[in-house]
């Protein structure tokens, strides 16, 4: 007799895999600023459900589907605090309460690639600031923006990393792929 056992969600968001937090990223960014994810789990994710800023929500299953609330999984003890967009992105870059890859202790401060003497925790301050940059044009951008500039972050981010504010940073990608 052969039985596979699902490895059921800890609870604890930092464990959460990189794809699924790009799922719930693309959710975010279609339908609100803001998620909660629901304790209530069967699997190796969690439902979680979208916030937008009227107060409205949207629940979504470990797939990423419309979910049908069913109960109280977002409500008290069975769902987690509410967290922001640069939050998620914060957890999707590494840049959570621990390493992704490394032990759940402190984060060690060390010298970024090319001895430049700038400290990792000085470029995820950087990272930080242009995560909110960026999703602040966004949002104020939305409707003139192509419906899939989402899938060009990294290269917005990286123009801005090279010192173009990001209004040019944005239009640069705009033209380049859509225009």
């Amino acid at each position: 007799m052969k039985t596979t056992r699902i490895k059921r969600w800890d609870g604890k968001i930092d464990n959460l895999p990189v794809e699924y937090l790009n799922g719930v990223l693309e959710k975010m960014q279609a339908y609100g600023d803001r998620v909660q994810f629901s304790y209530v789990a069967g699997g190796p994710q969690p439902g979680y459900q979208v916030i937008n800023e009227l107060g409205k929500t949207m629940a979504f299953d470990r797939n990423h589907h419309l979910l049908a609330v069913q109960g109280e999984e977002f409500i008290g003890p069975n769902a987690t605090a509410v967290m922001s967009l640069e939050q998620i992105q914060r957890l999707i870059s590494g840049i959570g309460t621990a390493t992704r890859t490394g032990s759940r202790g402190v984060r060690v401060a060390r010298k970024a690639a090319g001895g430049t003497g700038e400290t990792k925790t000085a470029k995820a301050r950087q990272l930080d600031m242009f995560a909110a940059q960026r999703y602040e044009y966004f949002r104020n951008n939305r409707q003139s923006l192509p419906p899939t500039i989402s899938e060009h972050t990294e290269e917005i981010t990286e123009l801005m990393t090279k010192g173009k504010s990001v209004e040019e940073a944005f239009g640069e990608v705009v033209s380049k792929y859509y225009g």
